[in-house]
């Protein structure tokens, strides 16, 4: 029955957060607003999510975050420092190509969606096997290194939370 009503429940608690945070203030009125919102919005979706993933504990999801959050902080310093001290000809953007463990297309998602959030890397495509992932960096003399640095600090742990 619970499942009938709340499909989805960490999608429904992320929209009533989301929402609370787009209107910028907690009344009564906005609370009952988002959780309209995050009720009606994944029962009418759940059809299009047939195989939902499995999450594991919730700390490891929170602890993800934070990494993340950190690494965006250090990286918009990073990318302020190349845009205002290194001359165009002394950067060197790489394209680097990162081989997945991950297969449950949520968490390449997930993984795509965080390189591309910190500063001075972009995810711009996934192998049509999902068995790669193809980033654009900045500037780096060791594209190696920054392979390792996503297998290592990111998709190892998106491996524990998503499978």
């Amino acid at each position: 029955m619970l499942r009938k009503f709340l499909p989805h429940p960490w999608l429904t608690l992320v929209l009533i957060a989301v929402w609370q945070m787009l209107a910028n203030t907690v009344t009564t009125g906005t609370l009952v607003f988002g959780a309209i919102l995050g009720i009606v919005v994944p029962w009418i979706t759940a059809a299009y999510w047939p195989d939902r993933p499995r999450l594991s504990s919730p700390f490891r999801i929170v602890e993800y975050i934070l990494i993340v959050l950190w690494d965006i902080v250090v990286a918009n310093v990073i990318v302020a420092a190349i845009i205002l001290f290194k001359r165009n000809s002394t950067i060197r953007s790489q394209w680097v190509t990162v081989p997945l463990d991950l297969k449950t297309p949520e968490a390449i998602t997930v993984l795509a969606g965080t390189i591309t959030m910190t500063p001075g890397t972009v995810s711009s495509d996934v192998s049509a096997d999902g068995r790669a992932l193809l980033v654009h960096c900045l500037h780096t003399d060791d594209p190696e290194g920054v392979r390792d640095q996503i297998k290592n600090r990111y998709e190892r742990r998106l491996k524990e939370i998503f499978e």
